[in-house]
């Protein structure tokens, strides 16, 4: 039998990232799941890494700018509604929300988030700002 997930998002973030985002889930399957991620207006996320799992991020609304790395490449991409951007496996990176409004963002997770200790701190180009 199949099973269907419907759900609204939630009005209270049900945790805080590591990054320092703030987390709604949403729904998920054997390969994959969804959250929203939010960042308050002026606040820089903590540069982190993934252990386990890579992301395709969608922008709902917001501005802000997103730094990857990974395997020696880098770079900094601007962030508005409508840009989507993955982060692969073991990449490094930060963003920040640079506009008047929270960047707010839906991400798949793949596989699905496998819980606490999944992302750890690593460096990066800009000082985190809670």
């Amino acid at each position: 039998m199949t099973a269907f997930t419907t759900k609204a998002l939630p009005a209270r973030p049900d945790t805080v990232a590591t990054d320092g985002s703030d987390v709604r889930i949403l729904a998920g399957l054997a390969g994959g799941d969804m959250a929203h991620f939010e960042l308050a207006a002026g606040r820089t996320s903590l540069a982190v890494a993934h252990r386990t799992v890579e992301e395709i991020w969608f922008v709902l609304s917001g501005q802000g700018e997103m730094w990857r790395s990974h395997g020696g490449e880098s770079e900094i991409v601007a962030l508005c509604s409508g840009v989507c951007v993955t982060i692969p496996l073991q990449t490094h990176f930060q963003y920040r929300a640079n506009g008047p409004d929270p960047l707010r963002i839906v991400a798949v997770t793949m596989p699905p988030w496998p819980g606490d200790g999944e992302a750890f701190p690593v460096a990066g180009p800009w000082a985190p700002q809670p």
